[in-house]
């Protein structure tokens, strides 16, 4: 998984942190669950404010 799979990254940690409100998570937060995830791969300065954002807003829409 590389930070361009935005919609992979959302259902994994969805999957992962089923308990999480993404509406309310901070991207310090969301940066560490990313670069944590079981085959993520990708350069870590890659994930900036734009990708993180892009991220969350596919996570809430797969968690309502």
């Amino acid at each position: 998984m590389k930070w361009i799979d935005v919609r992979e990254i959302a259902i994994a940690l969805h999957e992962a942190h089923p308990e999480v409100d993404p509406r309310q998570i901070r991207f310090t937060d969301l940066y560490r669950w990313v670069l944590d995830l079981p085959g993520f791969a990708d350069d870590r300065d890659r994930g900036g404010e734009k990708v993180l954002e892009a991220i969350q807003m596919t996570w809430i829409d797969e968690w309502e």
